[in-house]
């Protein structure tokens, strides 16, 4: 049986798809054959991001965005497919697609068991694929009374678990999200509170940049100490584990609203006090829940932001920090590769969720499946 699964992610970064060709086959637990990035065009980020919030004709809009996202999705596999062809690979090898789709709201365990919704359009991707798609892969969880999220630690402790050291993998999207491997094969992981999704909207705000490249704005500015404080002061750092957030927390009204405590302040040290605020809310995590660790694996586009990465480790002294593209995976593969893997273990009937990090009350099998179209002929 073939072990070639495709995995696609959109984060809450709203940058754009990141796609890869994995297989499963090898002893190793993922090899990564063809890997696409895609960027989103402005105007369908926008409304992907307005879509975040109530709106004026959202169902609608929600539905079209949707179809557009599987749209894209599907280009990224063209380019996949035809990066793979010169190994050999062909569109039927594939067993499936793992497509996450795009979160617009995350509300675990309330209003009763709560909710999570991922705009995708799995029966349009498997239409214009031909590949079987595997899709909403948090409901089932959520149903079970878990947070839905994050599911990555699970691959993470597949391909990173080390019984003999005490390590952990921070993913840092739009969200940031840890996973504890600790000695012995113990795993936990949950939200760590925002990524770049700030540090984003206040880079795009005051320079016209979509994102601060390298931290370089940052890193120009002065961590304003107070504001910094103000901000981890937030009750979701407190909050125990399990737990999970998104923009429906962390997001430009919410930060306008901490700013509102302050007079005015100038924008880049704002920047510098939102990449602070990331740092340390990752640090504390760690401090605070695996104090042993030696090791921290830093993935997701918060790898490549130098000064990010610098104020992490400033604030770990005694932890090795550094990237996981040094450990076998690029920092924006390893997501899509994990949902790669979700996929296969939808196709192998195993859980995917681990009960440890979301609070379920049990392993469940992640995922729905939307069949590609019946082939005509030989």
């Amino acid at each position: 049986m073939s072990e070639y699964f495709i995995g696609l992610m959109s984060g809450t970064s709203l940058d754009g798809v990141d796609g890869v060709i994995a297989d499963f086959s090898a002893d190793a637990p993922a090899l990564v054959l063809a890997s696409v990035s895609l960027s989103f065009e402005a105007g369908f980020k926008a409304e992907l991001l307005a879509l975040n919030t109530p709106g004026e004709n959202e169902l609608h809009r929600a539905a079209l965005a949707a179809n557009q996202l599987a749209e894209t999705y599907a280009q990224v596999i063209e380019r996949l497919l035809s990066s793979a062809a010169a190994s050999g690979i062909k569109r039927q090898d594939i067993v499936a697609i793992g497509a996450h789709g795009q979160t617009v709201r995350h509300r675990p365990q309330e209003f009763g068991v709560g909710y999570t919704l991922q705009l995708n359009n799995p029966a349009l991707l498997a239409e214009r694929t031909g590949i079987d798609v595997v899709a909403d892969f948090r409901s089932a969880d959520v149903a079970a009374g878990g947070q839905g999220a994050p599911l990555v630690p699970a691959f993470h402790a597949a391909i990173w678990g080390d019984n003999s050291r005490a390590r952990a993998v921070l993913n840092i999207g739009g969200i940031s999200n840890i996973t504890l491997l600790h000695l012995g094969g113990a795993v936990q992981g949950f939200d760590c509170g925002p990524g770049n999704a700030l540090m984003d909207f206040w880079c795009q705000r005051h320079t016209g940049q979509p994102y601060d490249d390298a931290g370089a704005w940052a890193a120009s500015g002065q961590v304003h100490a107070p504001l910094l404080a103000h901000l981890l002061d937030s009750p979701y750092f407190a909050r125990l584990p399990p737990k999970s957030t998104g923009r429906d927390l962390f997001n430009p009204t919410w930060l306008e609203q901490q700013l509102g405590s302050f007079g005015a302040l100038q924008p880049v040290d704002v920047q510098a006090s939102l990449t602070a605020l990331t740092a340390q809310a990752c640090a504390q995590d760690l401090r605070n829940h695996m104090p042993t660790a030696t090791e921290l694996l830093v993935c997701g586009g918060g790898a490549l932001n130098t000064e990010l990465m610098r104020q992490i480790q400033l604030a770990l002294p005694g932890v090795q920090v550094s990237s996981t593209q040094a450990h076998g995976l690029p920092p924006l593969q390893v997501e899509a590769t994990a949902f790669a893997w979700l996929a296969r273990a939808f196709s192998h009937h195993e859980p995917g969720n681990l009960v440890a990090v979301t609070g379920a009350k049990g392993p469940r099998i992640l995922g729905a499946l939307y069949k590609a179209p019946m082939q005509k002929g030989p």
